[in-house]
């Protein structure tokens, strides 16, 4: 790790109350979970992200890679000591499961507001 490089964020949307319950599962259940912020509260701009970047999708930002979507999901499991998570991981980024994964993403992501903690706030916005 360089004197310059961060630790791994993964970061979020924080009016989305699907989103925020997703990622406080995921630092109960996974053991590598990286630290997690809204994006509401995060600068943005220092991780080449737009506003409109964050609304469509969940991002891991690893060093200087941003992964955004399925792929911020596969490359979460890749860093697990779990062997299988980190197969897991590693099959999200070979088609033709990567292509199923980011399917699955989309569809999450369009429909979260209808998913169990979901609320009205955590529609898509339009454009996103």
């Amino acid at each position: 790790m360089t004197a310059h490089a961060r630790p791994p964020l993964l970061i979020f949307d924080g009016d989305c109350a699907f989103c925020t319950t997703s990622v406080n599962t995921m630092k109960r259940l996974i053991p590598g979970m990286p630290a997690s912020a809204p994006y509401q509260w995060t600068d943005l701009t220092s991780y080449a992200l737009t506003t409109k970047d964050a609304q469509s999708r969940v991002w891991l930002v690893v060093d200087d890679h941003r992964f955004g979507g399925a792929a911020a999901v596969a490359a979460l499991l890749r860093h697990q000591p779990n062997a299988l998570m980190r197969f897991l991981g590693w099959l999200g980024t070979v088609p033709p499961w990567s292509w199923a994964a980011e399917v699955g993403y989309r569809l999450v992501a369009r429909y979260r507001h209808r998913l169990p903690g979901g609320t009205p706030a955590c529609r898509m916005k339009p454009g996103a």
